[in-house]
């Protein structure tokens, strides 16, 4: 009789499990983001250095990455490939605020996919009321490769749309 009960427990405690694993690479990548809005610039730390894009992105991401590098946003000073962006690809922005209110979130597993979706305001040191009350959305697709949760896309949510930065990045390898 208790065999039943306990079963039941574990099996509902492995669902919460890896549904929590999911959002490991996301809060990393918002505390990085997180930390970077509240810093100097001298202090900001690239969610695509090669550790954490390594460790906290997909293999396609990676690929998509270093394609897009290729065709940097701007000149680097060391003549290594540039970032090919030119604008925080979390907050979708090059100026904003330290952020506030951010919550994480994972959704129910869509195959291999589990989203996790973010939110923060990213603008409450500006003084007009709907500016500095607006909430930013941020989806991530989460995988697993090699046993570990990691992030596959990440999506800015604006206006009930979604955009791709996998996708921007091979528009930009491409020249587009």
């Amino acid at each position: 009789m208790r065999t039943v009960p306990l079963a039941l427990l574990f099996a509902c405690f492995s669902t919460f499990a890896s549904a929590a694993d999911a959002t490991d690479p996301v809060r990393q990548v918002m505390d990085m983001t997180k930390a970077n809005w509240e810093s100097v610039d001298a202090d900001w730390k690239y969610i695509f250095d090669p550790e954490p894009l390594a460790k906290l992105f997909s293999k396609r991401f990676q690929a998509a990455y270093k394609e897009a590098a290729k065709h940097p946003a701007y000149e680097t000073e060391n003549n290594q490939p540039g970032d090919p962006f030119g604008y925080d690809v979390v907050t979708d922005s090059q100026d904003g605020c330290p952020l506030q209110n951010i919550t994480i979130a994972a959704g129910q597993p869509n195959g291999a996919v589990t989203p996790v979706k973010v939110t923060f305001k990213l603008w409450t040191c500006i003084d007009q009321a709907d500016i500095k009350d607006s909430v930013n959305e941020v989806d991530f697709d989460i995988v697993t490769e090699g046993g570990r949760p990691v992030i596959d896309d990440i999506h800015r949510v604006s206006e009930g749309e979604r955009d791709s930065v996998l996708a921007e990045m091979q528009d930009i390898a491409k020249g587009q």
